[in-house]
């Protein structure tokens, strides 16, 4: 009966080390996703608009930038926003960081166009 016990305490700790490990692979992959946020950026601080968005969709505003990431918002089209700053993305388009009232966060700056305002 304890050889048995001994065998399901394996079991349980066998579970929760498989846990701690996928927590901890997770977690890695979370600090390869943050990186495009350091990428080499430049300041903008100006205005812009949404564009090149259709009037029956949204622009998606996400929390990095990179389209895989979480959506922390959304963006009518023709909507005013402040660019803060954009980053440079190899073999594709910016990502600029932009603010409207509450929502900040990242969006493709194909869909963004200067104001001049």
């Amino acid at each position: 009966m304890t050889v048995q016990g001994d065998d399901e305490m394996n079991k349980a700790q066998e579970k929760v080390l498989v846990a701690v490990l996928c927590g901890v692979i997770m977690t890695a992959a979370a600090g390869f996703a943050v990186q495009p946020a350091m990428a080499a950026g430049y300041n903008v601080e100006s205005p812009a608009q949404v564009s090149g968005v259709a009037y029956w969709d949204k622009l998606n505003v996400r929390k990095w930038p990179a389209s895989y990431s979480q959506q922390t918002g959304v963006l009518a089209p023709g909507a005013q926003v402040w660019v803060e700053r954009c980053i440079e993305v190899r073999n594709s388009s910016d990502w600029c960081l932009v603010k409207r009232n509450a929502t900040m966060g990242w969006v493709n700056s194909r869909f963004l166009a200067p104001t001049g305002n």
